[in-house]
């Protein structure tokens, strides 16, 4: 379809111009056997201001198609994954244009209807595999399958691998650490590279060190590293991290400026068991978006006052019964001083 074809469309009075002129420049795009930045640009500023006025129709048409162009706008591509899965499933499936880290935020935001047509990709990261089947399933680590239990008559002969499944059952930091692994797994893949470019106010390093602290399992390790990311002291540190809920420590991480997807990564890792099913994750991405950055910086704000003060009151005298003592230590010390002027 040639330009003056687009500019017969665009002037078109027909109710369906939209519809037509974001059907034919996809279309177009796709013909391209090696699109440059200018034309992959173009085609996103003219189809995402006409997203929202196109049918559903459209908007499985055009998936379908950039879900085999090898160079898709990737603004074009995350926007149409942000559908139902009946119309990003293509995407979901085959597209190059969605990384591993965009595949986790869309698990989290969308649960299970998006994770089944993830897991249809070929050469799916073998961790995003693990977190899809976890998902399935009430737990995130299952050491056993049911099709792999044994019978009754089964179990005498061989009684070394039923004990050894049995105490990896009963070992209860089996499934965190499983997790911890196939997290840091996830963080190591190609995408690295794009993670690691943090924020400049909080740095790579920060980043870096709150991470690999938080997927050791070790609590001090990681309250160490907040402490020293928000410039406050050890014990405040340790108590964003002994509360019940990760309320506090949401706060702390929105006031580094963390993307949602590292924010969630360190949580996950500290706060294991408060995501068991992707309604509780989708819960973690709201509560994270709606907490401004400044509301979280007065937070910690908040906390390191309350530290100063403590540090203040722990300093000062703390009842007159203290300052007689002193005086009287003081009087027996030096007999000629007196503490009144009076005679």
């Amino acid at each position: 379809m040639s330009s003056s074809d687009f500019r017969q469309i665009a002037v078109g009075t027909e109710s369906g111009k939209a519809e037509r002129l974001f059907r034919a420049a996809v279309s177009a795009f796709c013909s391209l056997t090696r699109p440059s930045r200018r034309e992959i640009g173009q085609l996103e500023d003219l189809t995402l201001p006409l997203f929202d006025n196109v049918s559903v129709e459209s908007r499985r048409y055009v998936a379908a198609a950039l879900s085999e162009c090898e160079y898709a706008p990737a603004g074009l591509v995350r926007r149409l994954c942000e559908e139902p899965v009946d119309i990003a499933a293509p995407l979901l499936i085959r597209s190059r244009a969605v990384s591993d880290i965009d595949l986790i935020a869309l698990i989290g935001r969308h649960g299970l209807p998006h994770a089944r047509a993830i897991a249809r990709r070929k050469n799916l990261n073998p961790t995003i595999a693990d977190l899809i089947r976890a998902l399935e399933r009430p737990t995130l680590v299952r050491v056993r399958d049911p099709e792999a239990e044994v019978s009754p008559a089964q179990t005498a002969p061989s009684k070394a691998p039923a004990a050894d499944s049995a105490a990896k059952q009963q070992t209860p930091g089996v499934g965190a650490e499983n997790a911890r692994r196939r997290l840091r797994s996830m963080m190591r893949t190609g995408e690295e590279a794009q993670a690691a470019q943090v924020d400049p106010f909080t740095g790579a390093d920060t980043y870096a060190k709150l991470r690999e602290t938080a997927l050791t399992g070790n609590a001090a390790f990681f309250q160490t590293a907040l402490a020293d990311a928000l410039d406050i002291d050890f014990s405040t540190a340790r108590l964003l991290t002994a509360n019940q809920n990760y309320m506090p420590l949401l706060a702390a991480l929105r006031s580094l400026d963390l993307s949602e997807d590292r924010a969630f990564l360190i949580t996950v890792a500290v706060y294991f068991r408060e995501f068991p099913h992707p309604q509780a994750i989708r819960t973690f991405l709201d509560r994270y978006r709606l907490l401004h950055r400044d509301a979280a910086l007065d937070k910690v704000r908040e906390w390191k006052a309350v530290t100063l003060s403590d540090v203040v009151r722990d300093a000062a005298p703390t009842n007159s019964a203290s300052r007689e003592a002193s005086n009287s230590d003081d009087a027996a010390a030096f007999p000629g001083l007196r503490t009144s002027s009076r005679k």
